[in-house]
């Protein structure tokens, strides 16, 4: 297999000075391969239907199911947090695969609401009571997010050594939303997803292929760009520069131009897809399912039929969920691997797209 030959050919120069190759923790030649051994959702309770948001906007649920095919979503209220959900995903993935919070080596934290300035990524290994510090950061590539977070944890696993990398898409979009823009607030959801990567034998190597990409010219179409206040006068005048100090700043609320973002995910991701498919030297006809990142059923559709896959083939939960940015591929993944429609084995064309504008794909073998 082509990924394997990959596999075998990469070299680790991790060797720090003083410390010979002997002693090193790494090897220098790393031939392994990745599998996913576990999955885990968590979703706050509660549930916000068309209805409710016909309430307060002008809309009603036969505008929103027709044009999107999101009829439900979930909102963090009370105690709620988003570390909370993500904590959650990841300790049902790790129950599902049997591994020790303390055997996890690398948590990647895919999202574009963390909770801090800072990232949110180490206060995963906090929650699930790792005792080992392991490494921790933050991946913030919005809806393409948990694509990334995926082929960078392999990444760890093939060239590193790593044993056990968590990959966790969580989002809290419902901060961000501006509950009055009917264009907007019909769409977005919260929501957490995890998989456990695990490091296999080459020949078992489960991630055959992949795709990513980005283009910063698309950023004006979906963003929720800083925003500064103005200082008041008392402010400004002890200031000892003109400009400084600086304003306040802050995020304003996703804005989207829903025109352009459907003309982009229906150009580029079936294009991704396929060269993802080359990569791993599979065909269409090879997947076993096409699991998209959960934006809107006409997109879905729309890239189904031009890759030609059958709607049965085609994952969506999005109905009760709405769009859930990096959570939601992990997040419909649990949800068909525990009821059964994913099983070990099957091979899965999964994409991500979404603001920045990114995009991804990947071809990966479940269990």
């Amino acid at each position: 297999m082509a990924n394997a030959c990959v596999a075998a050919r990469v070299v680790c120069s991790s060797i720090v000075e003083g410390v010979s190759a002997s002693d090193s923790r790494v090897p220098r030649f790393i031939s392994k391969g990745c599998k996913l051994v576990g999955c885990g959702s968590a979703v706050p309770s509660l549930k916000v239907s068309n209805a409710d948001l016909a309430k307060f906007v002008k809309t009603n649920d036969e505008w929103i199911s027709t044009r999107t095919g999101i009829r439900n979503r979930r909102i963090l209220s009370g105690t709620e947090s988003l570390v909370g959900l993500a904590a959650e995903a990841a300790r049902k993935a790790l129950e599902m695969a049997e591994v020790d919070p303390d055997d996890v080596d690398l948590v990647l934290l895919c999202s574009s609401t963390p909770e801090n300035l800072f990232g949110s990524a180490t206060q995963i290994p906090k929650a699930l009571g790792c005792k080992k510090n392991p490494m921790a950061y933050d991946i913030t590539a919005a809806c393409s997010g948990f694509i990334y977070g995926i082929v960078s944890g392999s990444s760890y696993i093939r060239g590193s050594g790593f044993k056990n990398v968590l990959v966790i898409g969580a989002e809290a979009l419902s901060r961000y939303t501006d509950w009055t823009d009917r264009g907007t607030c019909i769409l977005f959801g919260d929501a957490a997803g995890a998989v456990l990567l695990q490091a296999c034998d080459v020949e078992d190597d489960c991630l055959f292929g992949f795709d990513l990409h980005s283009d910063g010219d698309g950023h004006r179409h979906l963003n929720a760009a800083m925003e500064q206040k103005e200082l008041d006068d008392a402010s400004a005048s002890n200031g000892l520069v003109l400009g400084f100090p600086p304003n306040r700043a802050s995020y304003s609320c996703i804005k989207m131009n829903g025109k352009e973002v459907f003309k982009f995910a229906v150009r580029v991701v079936p294009q991704s897809v396929e060269y993802a498919l080359q990569n791993a030297g599979l065909t269409v006809s090879s997947i076993d399912w096409l699991l998209l990142h959960q934006a809107n059923q006409r997109i879905l559709d729309a890239i189904a039929n031009r890759l030609e896959v059958p709607l049965e083939q085609v994952i969506s939960n999005l109905e009760n969920y709405g769009n859930t940015s990096a959570a939601s591929i992990p997040l419909a993944l649990d949800e068909a691997v525990r009821s059964g429609r994913i099983k070990p084995g099957h091979t899965i064309a999964a994409a991500g797209f979404g603001a920045g504008l990114t995009w991804g794909s990947l071809i990966i073998r479940w269990g």
